[in-house]
């Protein structure tokens, strides 16, 4: 593991190690391919701050953000600290919404992955057809396309239909994932796009084999015996060693 850098910013230690965290997961997203160029954003609350959060800096590509090139915003989409770079509307209006409204939301992820794109744009939305997407049965809620996400007044039906939620899918877009740790967000989106990927390969060779509900049922409960606090830890760390081995700039 590389050598913990001293922060390049004025922020606590809570923060600083958000600020890694959050760069580290931009990373690994941009490994795995699941970002769209300089556009969709993770965020992550600051530990101990009412309101604010961590977002990407909007030009930046996912492969270039570090933890000191974060940008710290409050609850009305203003900048906290000298940071040169933009935040993208659509960003702030988006998350800041879930974060003040509903308690599991410390990190949220949004992304245009193709493969998520189209089961969001599909009549039947994420089908129980597969190992992964039955972990979601019943757990998903639905948002009507609205347009670009940049109207402040969308948020209302935002949070009405994400509901206790942990995944939305925003229909004719894309999905929303969300965690009370950045850890659980992570492996929870890990889960989805797997889901989405599998649905649209087995769309191409016909008609799925819907799970049973009692099935169902039973697959979900051994998910539940197996959920701690730190769910998604592990696989959180292993790929954090995996973009550590490639380049290490992300810790600065």
């Amino acid at each position: 593991m590389a050598t913990q850098l001293k922060p390049r910013v004025e922020c606590s230690e809570a923060e600083w190690k958000a600020r890694q965290e959050l760069a580290a997961c931009y990373r690994i997203f941009a490994h795995l391919g699941w970002y769209e160029s300089i556009y969709n954003h993770i965020t992550v609350r600051v530990p101990g701050e009412d309101d604010a959060f961590l977002i990407n800096p909007y030009g930046l590509l996912w492969e270039e953000v570090t933890a000191s090139s974060l940008v710290k915003i409050d609850g009305e989409g203003n900048k906290v600290g000298d940071n040169p770079y933009p935040v993208n509307l659509a960003g702030f209006t988006q998350h800041s919404v879930f974060h003040k409204n509903l308690d599991h939301a410390h990190a949220i992820v949004h992304t245009h992955t193709p493969d998520t794109m189209a089961v969001c744009s599909s009549a039947g939305g994420l089908r129980t057809s597969n190992f992964y997407s039955c972990f979601f049965a019943g757990e998903v809620g639905y948002h009507d396309f609205e347009g670009i996400t940049v109207r402040s007044e969308e948020g209302v039906r935002l949070i009405e239909n994400v509901g206790q939620n942990k995944v939305l899918l925003l229909r004719n877009h894309g999905p929303v994932v969300m965690g009370n740790t950045i850890y659980e967000m992570f492996l929870l989106y890990y889960m989805l796009q797997r889901a989405c990927e599998v649905q649209v390969k087995t769309a191409a060779m016909g008609d799925a084999i819907e799970v049973p509900d009692e099935v169902i049922a039973v697959h979900q409960r051994d998910r539940d015996n197996q959920l701690t606090d730190e769910f998604g830890k592990l696989d959180f760390e292993a790929w954090t060693r995996k973009i550590d081995r490639i380049d290490t700039s992300w810790r600065d």
